[in-house]
C-alpha cells in the first residue's frame, strides 16, 4: 500500500513544473469547522502524517480536539483523534490557523433556505475571517471549500469576500478550490480515506495541483483526482447525490411492483439487473425512501437551480414527490396487520444504521403516522434515541433497550437494517408472547428468525398473496394473443 502511495506521488510530481513542485511539500493543513465531517477530516489527515490545526467558533469543540477527544460524534472518531493527538491542535483563531498552514479546508454548514437553495451565511463568515488572515499571510495559501454549495457560489458568492478582506488577488496571492467529499454518516472515516475519486474544482492549475498533492498522500486506495472548473465541480457534486436518489426511488418502485406479481421478490430482480454494468447493484435495494441531511435537500436544491436557469427539471420534481409519499403508502399497506389499540414497536429511528441523525427519517414518520391511527407506539434505535425522544413527544415512547421496546409489542416494524436487529433471535422477538408479527422493510432478518414458528414474517418487497397477484396479472391477458396491451 505504501509503495502504491509513493508511486502515485512520483507520477504526479513528474507532471508538475518546478514552481508547482514546491507546493507538493505541503505538510501543515487547517480544517475550518469541526463538525462530523470537519472533525473527521482533521483526524484522518493527521493519521496520514499531516500536522493539522482545527478551527471552530465553538470552544467545546476546540477544547475537545486539544484534549485528544472527538469534537463531534462519529463512529470511530474518538479513537482516531486520540491516536493522532500529537499532530492535532485546535484554535478559535482563523488567523492562527491560516498563518500556520499552507492549505485549509472549509467545512461549515450550508443549510437549506425556504427556496430550497443553500445558504452561504456561515461560509461567508468563515471566508471573511480567512480573508482577514490572508491579509497578514506572507506565503501562498490554498483555500478549499468542502461544504456543499450550488453552481456559482464559490466564484461569485465567496471569492469576492476573500479578495475584499485580504486585499489580494486569487491566483496571484492565494488559491481557491471547491472540493466536496462523498461520505455517509457512520462511515465517514472509511469513506474519506477510501474515496472512489476526488472531485476538484480549481480556480487555476496551481491551486488544483496543491490540492491534488494532498489528496494523493491522503487516500489509502490511490483514488484518482478529477480536476475541472469551479462551476463544473459544484454541479457534479450535487448531481451525483441527486442521481443516487433517482436510483433509490427506482428500487422502491421495483419493490412495489414485486409485491403485486406472483412470486415477486425485489432482491432477486435487483440482483439480476445489478449485474448489468450500466446499472450496478449499489443503492438498488428496495426499502424505504432516501432521507438524512443530504439526499433530500440536494435533490430539491438542484431542482431550484434548474428552475432558475430555465432547465427542464420535471424528473427531479417527480422524484421528490415519489420519495416523500413512500412512508405514507407503506402506512396504508400496513393497516391489515395492525389491530386497533394494539402496541407497535418501530425499530430504527435514525434515517440509516450507524447514525444519530433523525432528519427526514422514515422511522420517525411511521411513529407519528401510526400514533395518529390510535395505536400505542414504542420505538428504539441503537444511536438515535435521544434525538428521537424530542421529535416524538406526544406521539410515541422511546425505549431504553431493544428488549424493553419489544416487551408488549404484537407487531414489530424493522425500518433500518441495523446489525442489532439482525442479531436478535426469534425467541428474543417473542419474549413471553406466544406470537408476534415482524414486518421487515429491508428483508434483513436471518432465516432462523423468519421461519420461527411463533413469528409471522412479512417481508416488504415480496408478494404476500400469490393467488390475488396472479388473478390481477391474468387480467392483462384475458384476450389471449389478441390482447391489445
Amino acid at each position: 500500500m505504501i509503495l502504491g502511495i509513493y508511486a502515485n506521488f512520483f507520477l504526479l510530481t513528474a507532471r508538475l513544473t518546478n514552481n508547482q513542485f514546491n507546493i507538493m511539500l505541503i505538510q501543515n493543513i487547517s480544517v475550518i469547522g469541526l463538525g462530523k465531517l470537519g472533525g473527521t477530516m482533521a483526524g484522518c489527515l493527521a493519521s496520514r502524517g499531516f500536522n493539522v490545526i482545527g478551527v471552530d467558533v465553538s470552544y467545546p469543540a476546540v477544547e475537545a480536539l486539544n484534549a485528544g477527544r472527538a469534537p463531534a460524534q462519529e463512529t470511530g472518531l474518538d479513537e482516531l483523534i486520540y491516536a493522532n493527538r500529537n499532530r492535532l491542535r485546535g484554535t478559535p483563531s482563523h488567523e492562527e490557523a491560516i498563518l500556520g498552514s499552507e492549505l485549509s479546508f472549509v467545512i461549515v454548514p450550508t443549510p437549506s433556505d425556504d427556496r430550497g437553495a443553500f445558504s452561504l451565511q456561515y461560509a461567508a463568515h468563515a471566508f471573511e475571517a480567512i480573508g482577514k488572515a490572508l491579509a497578514t499571510c506572507d506565503h501562498y495559501h490554498t483555500v478549499v471549500l468542502t461544504s456543499t454549495v450550488l453552481p456559482g457560489a464559490t466564484r461569485y458568492g465567496l471569492l469576492p469576500i476573500l479578495e475584499q478582506h485580504s486585499g489580494k488577488k486569487c491566483g496571484q496571492d492565494f488559491g481557491l478550490c471547491y472540493s466536496p467529499e462523498f461520505i455517509a454518516l457512520g462511515t465517514v472515516i472509511r469513506d474519506y480515506l477510501n474515496p472512489d475519486f476526488y472531485l476538484v474544482g480549481q480556480f487555476d492549475d496551481r491551486c488544483g495541483a496543491a490540492l491534488e498533492s494532498v489528496n494523493t498522500r491522503t487516500a489509502l486506495n490511490c483514488a484518482p483526482t478529477k480536476r475541472m472548473s469551479l462551476e463544473n465541480a459544484e454541479l457534479a457534486k450535487i448531481s451525483i447525490n441527486s442521481f443516487v436518489t433517482l436510483k433509490i426511488s427506482y428500487a422502491n418502485m421495483l419493490a412495489d411492483f414485486c409485491e403485486r406479481i406472483p412470486g415477486g421478490d425485489v432482491d432477486v430482480v435487483s440482483d439480476a439487473i445489478g449485474l448489468d454494468k450500466r446499472i450496478g447493484r449499489r443503492y438498488l435495494t428496495g426499502g424505504f425512501g432516501y432521507g438524512g441531511p443530504c439526499f433530500p435537500r440536494d435533490n430539491v436544491a438542484l431542482n431550484f437551480v434548474g428552475d432558475h436557469l430555465g432547465a427542464s427539471c420535471e424528473l427531479l420534481h417527480v422524484n421528490d414527490e415519489f420519495n416523500r409519499g413512500i412512508a405514507e403508502r407503506y402506512v396504508n399497506r400496513l393497516r391489515p396487520y395492525l389491530r386497533n389499540n394494539s402496541t407497535v414497536a418501530v425499530l430504527g429511528l435514525a434515517y440509516k444504521p450507524l447514525s444519530h441523525v433523525i432528519e427526514e427519517s422514515s422511522g420517525i414518520f411511521l411513529c407519528k403516522a401510526l400514533s395518529s391511527l390510535g395505536l400505542r407506539v414504542i420505538g428504539f434505535d441503537p444511536l438515535a434515541n435521544d434525538a428521537a425522544r424530542t421529535a416524538l413527544q406526544n406521539y410515541a415512547l422511546v425505549a431504553d433497550s431493544l428488549r424493553a421496546c419489544l416487551q408488549d409489542a404484537e407487531t414489530v416494524l424493522i425500518t433500518t437494517p441495523d446489525d442489532a436487529f439482525k442479531q436478535f433471535t426469534g425467541e428474543d422477538y417473542l419474549g413471553e408472547k406466544s406470537s408476534v408479527t415482524l414486518i421487515d422493510f429491508w428483508r434483513c432478518l436471518p432465516e432462523s428468525t423468519r421461519n420461527h414458528p411463533g413469528i409471522r414474517y412479512i417481508p416488504m418487497g415480496h408478494c404476500l398473496d400469490d393467488s390475488a397477484a396472479a388473478s390481477a396479472l391474468k387480467g392483462l391477458w384475458r384476450g389471449g394473443s389478441n390482447s391489445t396491451l
